[in-house]
């Protein structure tokens, strides 16, 4: 079983609760394990039944570790956070020539291929029935599905999905154009929509399991789905984001690994509104009190703040934590968010490209 020390949720506390706007964030952070299985674990669980019959579609994760992926030691990883595209970090990574692995996460293909640049590898992990196929488009996709789920254009992220028919119609033909090129780490978690359309664009698939919790632990749901599918465990620190960069350094073995787009949080300016939880976030607190549940933290390399929820904190929490262990040296390139801390190296993009180009 492949997987890397610790599990979802790391042990250990990082500091005390600030007291003032914030403060209930810092204090769910804790609680996000247990809220991820119940919200999603399930569902993911019941996908990766459905998926056994399917695995004989693609390889297992491990074959990637055979497998010639970019030149040289370095990769990139493209997440989908809103510095991507105000940043034009694609554009960039093109213009350079880099010719190191390129992971996109699977909300990061759609401004990969509209710039021109055809990722090496996705990987996908959120096992929604309905939402995750979007990034890949959707050939069921109509207005009335639109209607029902404001996800895509209320959020900061890609401007396209503004007029979500059009871009859809776009990705499908895009994807059934790179499909065959852009290989994936497809986990089991998946869901059937996902599954059917990476089939139909024929995308060389490498299936994985998540981890949902510390399979050295008696009764460890994760030990049961290995023993089921025998498929590797990867520990993806709860977010398609940091999934890629866990498969760049222990599966692919790059010992230099940047990341865009990993905000892990939103700009100042964005309105609560625009933020991905935000329903959710109202149900539970009301909109009186949202500014219980967004933390403020000062970026010291470019002195500026961003705000995260709950979910952004705890990922940010997983990937220091998995950083500090890890075999290769990482570099946020994203020039912006709260992804910081003794085991990233904070460095602008061009630094990056201008060495390992």
């Amino acid at each position: 079983m492949t997987k890397s020390e610790g599990h979802p949720v790391p042990a250990k506390r990082q500091g005390s609760v600030p007291e003032g706007p914030g403060e209930l964030a810092y204090k769910l952070v804790g609680e996000m394990e247990a809220i991820t299985f119940d919200r999603i674990g399930h569902l993911g669980l019941a996908n990766a039944k459905r998926n056994r019959s399917l695995l004989t579609r693609g390889k297992s994760l491990a074959a990637l570790r055979d497998a010639e992926i970019g030149e040289g030691d370095s990769c990139i990883v493209i997440a989908a956070g809103p510095s991507l595209a105000r940043r034009d970090s694609i554009k960039a990574i093109k213009a350079a020539g880099y010719r190191g692995a390129v992971i996109a996460t699977e909300s990061a293909i759609s401004a990969c291929l509209r710039n021109g640049v055809v990722p090496d590898l996705t990987i996908t992990l959120d096992p929604h029935a309905t939402r995750i196929v979007r990034w890949f488009g959707d050939p069921s996709l109509d207005q009335e599905a639109i209607g029902r789920d404001d996800y895509f254009r209320r959020q900061d992220m890609d401007k396209a999905f503004a007029d979500e028919l059009r871009l859809n119609s776009e990705l499908i033909g895009l994807l059934n154009q790179h499909g065959k090129d852009v290989r994936i780490a497809l986990s089991t978690s998946a869901s059937q929509a996902v599954v059917n359309r990476v089939i139909e664009t024929g995308m060389p698939i490498y299936w994985w399991n998540p981890m949902y919790d510390d399979p050295d632990q008696a009764g460890s749901v994760t030990r049961a789905l290995y023993k089921e599918n025998r498929l590797p465990c990867m520990n993806g620190g709860g977010n398609v984001g940091t999934a890629a960069w866990m498969l760049a350094h222990s599966v692919l073995g790059k010992a230099n690994v940047a990341v865009v787009g990993l905000d892990l949080s939103y700009y100042d300016d964005t309105p609560y509104y625009n933020t991905q939880y935000y329903h959710e976030l109202v149900a539970l607190v009301g909109e009186d009190r949202l500014d219980s549940v967004f933390a403020r933290i000062h970026n010291p390399y470019v002195d500026r703040f961003f705000y995260a929820d709950p979910a952004f904190l705890w990922y940010r929490r997983c990937f220091l934590e998995l950083a500090e262990d890890a075999s290769c040296q990482t570099y946020n390139c994203t020039g912006g968010g709260i992804l910081f801390g003794d085991a990233v190296n904070f460095i602008e993009l061009d630094r990056f490209l201008a060495r390992f180009a």
